[in-house]
């Protein structure tokens, strides 16, 4: 059942077919196998001098076996096919001394993605020159150290990367599929002394064409990096926090985390027994769409040949699906959601892909207007969630809020809660822009403990 994308390299579909055939002809029940080829450049500068221009080119070979309920997964990145016997051989090895695993197995024939494969446009044919990527760096941080304030750069940052994905199965399945990313950054330093902030800005695409552009880049680092001089350390208080869209998207990713196959089949989810239930205020839809036009993410079907859709995880606060591979679906007794991902060297995972709450309805000045003191963060550091629990505590800076309004940068603070009261008490607002793998809009969570002073 083939689902191949124009202008990919059919050697790789060649290459893992003899494979394959080299595995079942070894004593394998069934196979799959995975061939990626990248390439990328980059160029980093600091100060103006260059600090590295490096360009790279890579493949990888993952072959994964099963033996009754035994499997084995085995990688290389030697493609010579006189080296395949060994790589099959050794995969073969492996799977007769591993453990039984009763949930493993390729999808059924009916199961397999149809071949009509959606339009993605995730592939800029147009690779850019080094004196390209110079020319994208230097403007961004020459634009952002013109700023007054800026009194020092960590340097700025221009690539070009791209990924060639081909997947075949002994259970007749094969695709590919190509993606592309162009990308930017910059970070700076403000103030002198003691007294100095940095902050940063970037902008990541698929095509060059959609790129912020490289001035607005480094004078929005400058910009941020201005505005946190001379930090406070707020009050210790219960009251609203209100995240920045380069922070509040970390919410979608949690959610996503708590529902995840895996850790539900495992009970170790704060949200294992939430499945339509609400877990979340009326109004708040998060959505996952693999088949983003020029997503970040993007892909025509998932890792094990199954069909991928837009799907609503969470809508109008209902929990809808849990995030499931075949694997993970076995387990409990449901049908994958086309959320298989995987690598060379691992068996497919459940995985999302192009993440987004939707914008809420109000504008962000009206999120804020009625708190009369709390915390707006723009940046977080830690990784104090647990997953099993729900409990939360990171660290976090940004500004405080006084009578509806920002006022004054503030530091080292720490911001806590359980994710399931803090999901119930999530207001979205609506300035939505679809830019990364994962985005959300500026947000604000009631009733947080919060650490400072």
């Amino acid at each position: 059942m083939p689902a191949s994308n124009n202008d990919n390299n059919d050697n790789n579909l060649d290459l893992l077919d003899i494979l394959i055939k080299k595995a079942l002809k070894s004593g394998a029940d069934s196979a799959d196998a995975v061939a990626i080829n990248a390439r990328s450049i980059s160029h980093a500068q600091r100060l103006g001098k260059m600090e590295n221009l490096e360009s790279s080119e890579s493949q990888d070979l993952g072959l994964r076996v099963m033996i009754g309920k035994k499997q084995a997964i085995v990688s290389s990145n030697d493609w010579n096919k006189d080296r395949l016997d060994d790589l099959v051989n050794q995969a073969i090895s492996m799977a007769k001394s591993v453990p039984e695993d009763e949930y493993i197995g390729l999808a059924e024939t009916n199961q397999l993605h149809d071949g009509n494969l959606p339009e993605l446009d995730s592939f800029d044919m147009v690779e850019p020159t080094a004196d390209i990527l110079i020319e994208r760096a230097k403007i961004a941080e020459n634009a952002a150290l013109e700023m007054d304030g800026i009194t020092n750069s960590e340097g700025a940052e221009a690539s070009w990367d791209s990924w060639d994905v081909s997947i075949m199965a002994s259970n007749g399945f094969s695709g590919q599929y190509r993606n592309s990313n162009h990308s930017i950054s910059a970070m700076v330093l403000a103030g002198e002394g003691v007294n100095m902030e940095s902050d940063y800005d970037y902008s990541s695409c698929v095509y060059a064409e959609d790129l912020k552009d490289c001035a607005a880049i480094g004078k929005d680092a400058a910009t941020r990096a201005i505005a946190k001089l001379n930090p406070r350390k707020g009050i210790t208080t219960r009251s609203s926090v209100v995240f920045d869209p380069r922070v509040s998207g970390g919410f979608a990713r949690h959610l996503t985390s708590a529902i995840n196959g895996n850790s539900i089949a495992k009970g170790t989810s704060f949200l294992k027994d939430s499945l339509n239930k609400r877990v979340m205020r009326n109004g708040v839809n998060l959505v996952e769409d693999p088949h983003r036009i020029r997503g970040l993410s993007s892909k025509p079907f998932d890792a094990e040949g199954l069909a991928n859709r837009r799907k609503i995880l969470i809508d109008d606060g209902i929990l809808t699906t849990w995030v499931l591979d075949l694997r993970s679906a076995r387990q409990l007794g449901m049908q994958s959601t086309g959320n298989a991902s995987r690598g060379t060297s691992s068996p497919p995972s459940p995985s999302v892909s192009n993440l987004y709450f939707e914008n809420g309805d109000m504008s962000v000045k009206d999120l804020i207007s009625d708190i009369k003191s709390g915390f707006y963060v723009t940046s977080m550091m830690g990784m104090g969630v647990n997953m099993i629990t729900g409990d939360y505590s990171r660290g976090a800076s940004g500004f405080w809020i006084e009578d509806g309004k920002i006022s004054y940068a503030v530091s080292e603070m720490t911001i806590a809660g359980n994710l399931k009261d803090m999901f119930m008490q999530m207001h979205l607002a609506n300035d939505l822009k679809l830019e990364h793998a994962t985005d959300a809009p500026t947000l604000r969570i009631d009733d947080m403990t919060i650490a400072g002073i």
